[in-house]
């Protein structure tokens, strides 16, 4: 089993283009007050968004701003799976959940294998979240991996979803995700 390369103490900016190489994410990776701060600008939708999450990275709470200073969106969790907004109102469907996707970045759908120990054949199924950050709305899903090589997985999204092939990093961030994201 292969463990991850350690983030750089001083943080870390990962850059993505879209296939098409028109669009660009830019994320940035912070240790402090005992945790990770994840903050990444998706151009393509016009979104930035915040993560807090845990040194074995949970995600604790997702703030989504959209183009007011207020968060559009601010989920968090309570660390056991129980998820809740920002005015205290509990998502009772999003229970059991540990992981939260916004679907247009390539870091946020990798959270679970930086997080699990996984071997090369290895498989594994998670429920997570989906945001939808056009609509706001925020579903339940399923995602399974499957590791093939020492820096390639599989992913497929729902129990349909037709397999995509990843390559990661050294420090399990995704590398290429063929026709949906690039590293730059």
């Amino acid at each position: 089993m292969l463990a991850h390369t350690a983030f750089p103490a001083d943080g870390f900016t990962a850059r993505w283009q879209t296939w098409d190489t028109v669009h660009e994410e830019v994320l940035t990776l912070r240790w402090e007050n005992e945790g990770w701060t994840a903050t990444g600008e998706v151009g393509r939708e016009k979104i930035h968004y915040v993560m807090r999450l845990s040194p074995l990275w949970q995600v604790r709470q997702m703030l989504l701003f959209r183009d007011m200073e207020e968060p559009d969106l601010w989920l968090a969790t309570d660390g056991a799976g129980r998820w809740g907004e920002m005015n205290g109102a509990h998502r009772t469907e999003l229970d059991g959940c540990r992981d939260l996707d916004l679907g247009c970045s390539p870091f946020t759908m990798m959270l679970p294998v930086r997080r699990l120990p996984v071997d090369i054949g290895d498989e594994f199924e998670v429920p997570v979240i989906n945001v939808d950050v056009e609509t706001l709305s925020v579903i339940r899903s399923s995602r399974s991996f499957s590791r093939t090589a020492e820096r390639s997985w599989f992913l497929r999204e729902g129990p349909n979803g037709a397999p995509r092939e990843l390559t990661l990093d050294e420090y399990g961030l995704v590398l290429d995700d063929p026709g949906h994201y690039r590293r730059r």
